[in-house]
């Protein structure tokens, strides 16, 4: 027997070392999880049962576990590295089959799918036409368009502005916009028309000579306005400062570029008059011409986001986790990608950084989890055993061989 427990032994050491070999060789590789041997004693089987006489014939390689503890995280330049910081995997899907992996370097592929280096895309649910994220299966494949799509029209504007109370009517009459003296203060911002051409929307200040009133004249791409040709909104303030007249300005111009008429309202609600100087706190509409993508970034609990060099940041899409009740029954397929099987489950879904799921860190990487040092520790002791196991079997030929010269 001692040569079959020789061998057994030679075996599992070998095991051990090919283990611990794989180990180290992925001791940088991204989202690795390392793996640990689990051996086990051999006993002979007798028809008369055990007893306190038996001796064992060896070890054989019980499992070869993977080890899911958390690997460290380190920072990088690309906004679309995602790290987990807790368990969960992230699900990929190749020509519909779908793997699991806690590798998170990705990237966006020619089409504008968020893929991983081996063209897998990952998995999670689009955001709807509104923006919002259903609460569906994650079985969607996550997209980024590279350019907006339709522009829209302004149909809202606003300003926020003071008005300065100790400023007097303009010595120059009647208004003009070709002479400065015959208006108070004047600003500007731009609107877009329904093809997204950007206009240029003007604002003309006028104090009046009637306390606490203003005209506020407005003009499209520095069309020349008069008095006499132009109706202007009256704008009320109390003793006070604050605005009591309408606070919303229906506005309506027509333009040369093919595009419908521009109808939209402006908001005076926060206009002011105080006793300072004219300061404009705030312009915004909601137009937008059609815009590039500018970047990416994912936020800890899996929110994608598009910027665009319009200035309109939309929401795509919620990236996945998965969990398993037995992930050491997950099946490596290699690219450090696993595959669901019978051992290891069904996988769970659920958004990062809820419940039993973790954290999303953007722009970094989950790095193995291989102690390198005890890696280099176990080859040494393996590589002992395996000696010893060598020497078992050197000793056993040894009393076989002064048997056969017995005369």
């Amino acid at each position: 027997m001692a040569f079959q427990q020789g061998l057994s032994g030679l075996n599992s050491s070998s095991k051990a070392l090919d283990v611990a070999g794989n180990n180290i060789a992925n001791a940088s590789t991204v989202g690795f999880k390392s793996s640990a041997t689990h051996f086990a004693d051999v006993y002979g089987a007798s028809l008369q049962g055990g007893g306190g006489s038996q001796i064992g014939i060896g070890a054989t390689l019980g499992a070869v576990a993977q080890q899911y503890t958390q690997g460290n995280i380190t920072t990088t330049n690309n906004p679309l590295d995602i790290a987990i910081n807790g368990s969960g995997f992230f699900g990929m899907s190749l020509n519909g089959a779908t793997s699991y992996t806690r590798n998170g370097q990705f990237h966006l592929d020619k089409d504008g799918y968020i893929v991983n280096d081996q063209s897998r895309s990952l998995l999670g649910v689009m955001a709807d036409s509104t923006g919002s994220i259903p609460q569906t299966p994650p079985t969607d494949q996550l997209k980024v368009d590279f350019v907006t799509g339709t522009p829209a029209a302004t149909t809202d504007a606003s300003i926020t502005a003071n008005l300065d109370s100790r400023k007097s009517a303009p010595t120059v009459s009647p208004f003009t916009t070709a002479n400065p003296d015959s208006y108070t203060s004047s600003t500007a911002m731009t609107v877009y028309d329904s093809l997204g051409n950007p206009h240029t929307l003007s604002y003309y200040f006028v104090k009046s000579s009637t306390a606490n009133q203003w005209d506020l004249y407005t003009g499209l791409d520095g069309a020349a306005l008069t008095a006499a040709t132009s109706t202007p909104s009256l704008l009320t303030f109390s003793a006070s400062g604050v605005l009591t007249s309408a606070a919303t300005l229906a506005k309506s111009f027509t333009v040369t570029t093919g595009a419908s008429a521009l109808n939209f309202d402006i908001n005076v609600s926060d206009m002011t008059q105080f006793g300072s100087g004219f300061a404009v706190n705030d312009l915004s509409q909601n137009g937008f011409a059609p815009g590039n993508l500018a970047g990416v970034s994912v936020s800890d609990d899996g929110i994608v986001q598009a910027s665009y060099d319009n200035g309109q940041v939309r929401d795509i899409g919620q990236v996945a986790l998965f969990n398993f009740r037995n992930p050491n029954g997950l099946a490596a397929i290699g690219n450090n990608q696993w595959t669901e099987t019978g051992d290891s489950g069904q996988p769970t879904p659920g958004n990062p950084n809820t419940g039993i799921f973790g954290v999303l860190q953007a722009s970094a990487v989950e790095e193995s989890n291989v102690d390198l040092t005890a890696e280099l520790v176990n080859l040494i002791v393996q590589q002992r055993n395996y000696q010893a196991s060598a020497q078992s079997i050197k000793t056993q030929d040894a009393i076989l061989q002064t048997l056969v010269n017995i005369r």
